[in-house]
């Protein structure tokens, strides 16, 4: 396999017909060659800003949205997107690219918003920070590891924590005090146990703070678990506490808290499954309930996110091969989760789901389609109505609404 591509881009890479094999990774390349065209209703400029340029003044009312893609797949981006959204409407304008930031599949936000952070999907894996004023670019740091597919800034806003695919790795960067990155403080390889059937190694897909800033967890599709950790806020280092096992196969990719903190949802991409895990504050360990159905009726399906709205009521999947958004209501303080059916994506291999900081609009990231779908998200009763036509964007791998 060439360097350039990783295990989760080379799947997606290889289309439908692949879906059955054990190369099931979470990000796939759309159909090679092509190049999406515009829906109507969307605006994206061709041209590009340079890092360094002037941000575009947003329109009166409207919000930040910033766009992940693949920078060296062929129909990729060339950086990372800027764009707006309208809170009420849900329309979304383009105003510009973020450039020198290569393969930024995943975004993450700090807590204070004047920090952009983004992976660096490489054999080289790497994070990197961009000041969202006025888009300059503040730097680069290494992870460690390989293909860094993952990202989430502690909630104190003093570290970044990331996830190497490639390697089965978890790094931890410190942020100082002008939202840029120090060097590498941890590093921490899935090891143990072995590799699932059909995984020739670990493979770090996740990583986040539980809700009571008490733990940091990582999941690892290669090794079917659910790694607990201790931060050392001060060292920046991670202890081990704790370990959570899925059925063996069922790669788990993403887990989403509900906003209780005493529950999660996790998604299995390789058994098409999701489940209901409790959280234990004290300890730090995780215990995963049992498979339940993600909606799908395709033969093959990668489920890949999931998202819960504020209030804690209703949840969504994104079903990857069935290109459907599953519908959820959430019950028993989050203790359970009733499928209410599922709705199309809007787009092709919606491959990660993000709701409105009010969670009155739910975004997706359609990659194959290249395309970013709004939806009007129905408080009584979790209902999704399209917002509109999709936005272009160049292998929409991920949409982060502030």
């Amino acid at each position: 396999m060439d360097s350039g591509w990783s295990r989760r881009r080379f799947v997606g890479a290889l289309g439908a017909a692949a879906g059955a094999s054990v190369l099931s990774g979470c990000g796939d390349g759309g159909t090679a060659g092509s190049t999406p065209a515009r829906p109507s209703g969307s605006t994206w400029p061709g041209a590009t800003a340079s890092a360094s340029a002037p941000a575009a003044k947003e329109p009166s009312g409207q919000r930040p949205l910033y766009l992940g893609t693949y920078t060296s797949m062929e129909g990729g981006g060339e950086g990372i997107g800027v764009a707006a959204y309208d809170p009420v409407s849900g329309r979304i304008t383009g105003s510009g690219t973020i450039t020198g930031v290569p393969d930024p599949s995943y975004l993450a936000v700090h807590p204070d918003g004047r920090t952009l952070y983004a992976v660096q999907e490489r054999e080289r894996g790497a994070v990197t920070a961009v000041r969202t004023s006025d888009r300059e670019v503040l730097g680069s740091r290494a992870t460690g590891g390989a293909h860094t597919c993952q990202l989430a800034v502690h909630p104190g806003g003093r570290w970044l924590l990331s996830a190497d695919y490639g390697s089965g790795t978890v790094a931890v960067h410190p942020i100082d005090a002008s939202g840029a990155l120090g060097e590498r403080t941890a590093l921490v390889t899935h090891s143990r146990p072995a590799p699932g059937p059909g995984q020739e190694g670990p493979h770090a897909h996740q990583i986040l703070t539980t809700p009571d800033g008490g733990h940091v967890l990582a999941v690892d599709l290669g090794t079917d678990t659910v790694y607990s950790y201790r931060l050392d806020q001060r060292a920046g280092t991670l202890t081990e506490v704790a370990r959570a096992h899925t059925r063996p196969g069922a790669g788990p990719r993403h887990l989403t808290f509900h906003p209780g903190g005493r529950y999660a949802y996790l998604a299995c991409e390789v058994d098409d499954t999701v489940s209901v895990c409790s959280y234990d504050p004290s300890s730090g360990r995780l215990t995963i309930g049992r498979p339940q159905s993600t909606g799908a009726k395709a033969d093959t399906n990668y489920p890949a996110q999931f998202a819960v709205t504020p209030d804690g009521a209703y949840a969504f999947l994104a079903n990857r091969g069935d290109d459907t958004i599953a519908r959820y209501a959430v019950e028993a303080d989050g203790a359970r989760l009733r499928l209410l059916g599922t709705v199309p994506s809007g787009g092709t291999f919606p491959r990660q789901l993000a709701l409105s900081p009010d969670g009155g609009l739910l975004f997706t990231a359609n990659q194959r389609s290249g395309t970013v779908g709004v939806f009007h998200v129905d408080g009584r009763d979790g209902g999704l109505r399209r917002a509109g036509e999709p936005f272009a964007s160049p292998v929409a791998v991920c949409a982060l609404p502030l």
